[in-house]
């Protein structure tokens, strides 16, 4: 796994030698552009339109226009310098609970593993904040961004989720068309309450799938064999125009799944077409 980034997580005057990894990737199915009459890939050039020539990476910095066409420009270690990365610090300036975080905060998750000389103070911290219930909020500059971030603990081992900014998040009053506050129907709110109540169960990541990736492995594997594209048929529509009636036909939905064995909330089996694919995405190192 690659290290993304070193440095150490200050609290107080403990210091904690870390090293970041990613805790995501990109399952993703991937796709280039191509020329439609040639099929090959479709290269991407630097090019300033005044002089009409590329551009190296050299050549290049970033800019700020304070008017329009005038610009003040950063070589990328000015912008280090401002950024202050060489401290390499996750300095940690306070100590929460995880649930006074609204989920809006949050950007990306990063384990955190101890550096060759962070494995006792890596373990303190982590089963401090472990018993104590809290997390971390501190701040970290990662690639000439900072952010803040929360540092917690995950079956064990540190974790690092960067987060945004109070001044990042925009006020609801910028939504448009968002209903006015009412008192709901008291009926109809009681039949959604027993409706989510039918739907409660716990939360299994593994359970959930990703339908579109499945759908276009399989267009993927279609195509291959020369087998024409079918567009899966659409659902037909309930024609539920009352509000009530349609809770009521919700309701008489989910209640023969809830009275199904425990056994058949796991996840459901893919599809052999799926398996296919993925077979033949190894063999053709796609």
């Amino acid at each position: 796994m690659h290290t993304v980034w070193k440095g150490a997580i200050n609290f107080g005057l403990v210091n904690v030698p870390v090293k970041m990894f990613t805790s995501t990737h990109n399952n993703d199915v991937p796709m280039k552009l191509l020329h439609k009459k040639l099929s090959v890939p479709i290269n991407y050039v630097r090019t300033c339109p005044k002089c009409e020539k590329e551009v190296e990476w050299k050549d290049i910095v970033r800019g700020y226009e304070y008017e329009p066409g005038h610009y003040v420009t950063f070589e990328k270690e000015e912008l280090e310098h401002i950024a202050s990365e060489d401290t390499k610090e996750i300095r940690i300036v306070s100590f929460v609970k995880l649930e006074e975080i609204d989920p809006i905060y949050f950007q990306k998750t990063y384990y955190l593993a101890p550096a060759e000389s962070g494995a006792h103070a890596y373990t303190l911290l982590a089963k401090a904040l472990e018993e104590t219930n809290k997390i971390g909020i501190a701040n970290v500059t990662i690639r000439s961004k900072s952010s803040l971030a929360a540092i917690r603990v995950i079956d064990g081992a540190l974790a690092m989720a960067t987060m945004f900014y109070a001044e990042e998040i925009r006020p609801l009053s910028e939504v448009p068309n968002l209903p006015k506050k009412t008192d709901a129907d008291e009926r109809e709110l009681d039949m959604a309450k027993m409706l989510i109540e039918q739907l409660t169960g716990k939360f299994r990541p593994e359970q959930y799938e990703d339908e579109y990736k499945e759908r276009l492995m399989d267009a993927i594997e279609d195509k291959i064999e020369g087998r024409e594209v079918k567009q899966a048929p659409e659902e037909k529509q309930r024609n539920v125009i009352d509000l009530m009636d349609a809770l009521k036909a919700s309701l008489a939905q989910v209640k023969p799944e809830a009275e199904k064995p425990a056994q058949s909330a796991g996840p459901k089996p893919k599809s052999g077409r799926s398996h296919t694919s993925k077979k033949r995405s190894k063999q053709t190192g796609a």
